[in-house]
Formats: C-alpha cells, structure tokens, sequence
C-alpha cells in the first residue's frame, strides 16, 4: 500500500488545518483517521458534514451506531470497529448491543435487529434489498425516511471506512483496548 502521513494541525496544509484543530476539540485529540484524511483537506471536510449530518437524523445514537459498526464490520474496517466501539462504550450503548455488533449477531431487541439486518442487507446488495427486506424493516415500525437514513450512513462508513483500508490507518491509543480482527468471510 502507499504510505500516507498522519498530520496533526502543525503539520497540515492551511486547508486542512482548521478541520484538525475541530477534531481536536471534539475529541480532545486528532484522531489517526482524520489526520490521514487530512491529506485531503475536501475529504476530511466531507467526513466532518457526512458525520454531523448523520448525527442531526431521526435516529438514536445506538441506531446510529448499528448502522455504523454493521457496516464497520462488513468492511472489515479494524480502525473503525476499534473507535465505535470506544464510542459506544461512552455513549452508554447497552454491553449485549455493542457485543453483538462486534460479532455479526443477533440483537435481542427486535426493533434493532430489524435495523441492524437492513443495513446488512443495504451494504451486501450494494443498496439493492428485496422487497421482503423493504417490508419487513417498515413492519419493524420504521420509515421511508429511516431507509434514506440508512444510506447516509452507509455512506458515512464509506468515507472512513475506504480511506482506512488503503492508508493502514493505525489505531489511536484511545481505541487500542477494543481492537478486532474480521472474519476471512467479511474482507476479499
């Protein structure tokens, strides 16, 4: 793989810069994405709207989380899986739904495993579900409008989770004590 630089808001272009120093202060630290992603300062910029507009959704964090670490997991993102389950850890996400987004199983709560299984079925059909996908999430007492959600959350995933694949984006420390390692079956 190519190697890419980690900046930091010393080392970043003038672009990019001002869009590390906002990571930092979200997060008290730049995290190894953002500062990959600051080789392209229209990338970073991007993640950060993708990311804010996500967050501005209907949806609760644990559902968007679901969506998050589901496709985290299909894509076999190790960075991205290590810091949503540190995210999640702080948001207070029930232990048995963080366990179970690790692990590509079921969640007890037959809402949110309806959510989960969509946004499998969206990221495996590359945004082609089956009617009976359609119908079985709507019957779950969600929407239109949370389908659309959905992608934009894939989306999201996308952005980071791409970017980490071909940068070999080292996990932070603040992440490092929730690792994971994918299945063969979820990389190609």
């Amino acid at each position: 793989m190519a190697e890419f630089t980690t900046y930091t808001p010393d080392t970043a272009s003038d672009a990019s810069k001002p869009l590390l120093e906002k990571s930092q202060k979200s997060f008290g630290f730049v995290p190894n994405l953002h500062g990959v992603m600051a080789e392209s300062p229209e990338l970073l910029e991007a993640y950060q709207t993708v990311a804010q507009l996500f967050g501005r959704t209907d949806l609760s964090e644990t559902e968007r989380q679901i969506i998050a670490m589901t496709n985290n997991r299909l894509n076999g993102c190790k960075y991205c899986m290590a810091g949503h389950t540190s995210i999640m850890q702080a948001a207070k996400v029930p232990e048995d739904v963080i366990a179970a987004l690790r692990d590509g199983t079921s969640i007890d709560d037959p809402k949110l495993e309806a959510l989960r299984v969509f946004a499998e079925k969206m990221n495996l059909s590359r945004g082609w579900p089956e009617e009976s996908d359609v119908e079985a999430f709507l019957a779950a007492g969600y929407t239109r409008k949370t389908m659309l959600e959905v992608v934009l959350g894939t989306a999201f995933k996308v952005l980071s989770n791409y970017t980490n694949h071909i940068a070999e984006t080292p996990v932070d420390d603040a992440f490092a004590k929730n690792a994971w390692e994918p299945e063969e079956e979820t990389v190609s």
